[in-house]
């Protein structure tokens, strides 16, 4: 079959997405063992995963059965950018999720801030935002999404981490600077984004209260005191997982495994909308 006559049977096929929001903690979370990542590839190629732990029996699975029912469902869009805080986070959301972005297509948007806002105003002034701007600016960026169109069901707060003040000031003297954050401060912006997600209907990961739960060192989930590390990228995947899984459990597959297709009759298998 002539490619454009392929063309001309099929029409554009639209996965549905999942929008990762927020500064360099998500930024980096496409990095090799970061929480995106993790998400991605769930998502996306675990049936292939599940089949090669036949093959090699060391891989180390997670709900070994359930790989299969999320295989090839969505994509994961990363729109962090590091640096970045509330206020001007509002600015450039519309510019990244608008009424053309088809919401039906939106399974969730992920809004992670706070790392910087919580910044000290005296040492960080660019980075900084007050206390009350922030939880402002949460509410505009909720209402926002909720203009063009994303649910409230489908948008989750996470608050930031804890601060490990000892790690973040040698990074900071690293750099000819002060320490310029304080854990005692990031608890009020974590805080307030409890708040904000309790006064808008919206789920919140309060991460800064689960990563010290029972008082529970938790140095080991920050690579330099303010960023995840492997541990604390696994840690927050799990709990968004939690979340994500209910929205992604019912969805069809997209396009058939390389196994299953007809290679005597590819266009019967691949011309399809899904597969469940």
């Amino acid at each position: 079959m002539a490619l454009a006559e392929a063309g001309a049977r099929s029409r554009l096929l639209l996965r549905p997405r999942i929008f990762l929001f927020g500064d360099s903690i998500t930024e980096f979370s496409f990095q090799e063992n970061g929480w995106g990542a993790f998400l991605a590839h769930r998502l996306a190629r675990l049936k292939e995963i599940a089949e090669q732990s036949l093959i090699f029996p060391n891989v180390v699975l997670v709900d070994d059965i359930a790989l299969y029912a999320h295989f090839r469902k969505c994509d994961i869009l990363n729109r962090g950018l590091s640096g970045y805080n509330t206020r001007w986070a509002k600015i450039i959301l519309p510019r990244l999720i608008g009424k053309d972005s088809k919401a039906e297509n939106t399974l969730a948007v992920t809004v992670f801030f706070g790392a910087n806002d919580s910044a000290l105003k005296d040492l960080n002034p660019k980075q900084h935002v007050p206390l009350e701007e922030y939880a402002d600016n949460l509410k505009s960026m909720i209402q926002y999404l909720k203009s063009v169109d994303v649910a409230e069901d489908k948008i989750i707060l996470v608050t930031p981490p804890p601060l490990h003040e000892e790690a973040w000031e040698k990074e900071c003297l690293a750099k000819g600077e002060k320490l310029n954050r304080l854990n005692s401060i990031t608890a009020e912006y974590a805080k307030a984004c409890v708040k904000v997600g309790k006064d808008c209907g919206i789920a919140v990961i309060d991460l800064w209260t689960l990563m010290q739960k029972n008082n529970q060192d938790f140095s080991c989930y920050l690579s330099d005191g303010l960023h995840l590390s492997g541990e604390g990228n696994n840690f927050l995947a799990n709990q968004l997982w939690s979340f994500l899984e209910q929205r992604t459990s019912t969805l069809p597959v997209l396009l058939p495994y390389w196994r299953d297709v007809d290679n005597l009759h590819p266009e019967a298998s691949l011309l399809g909308s899904s597969h469940d």
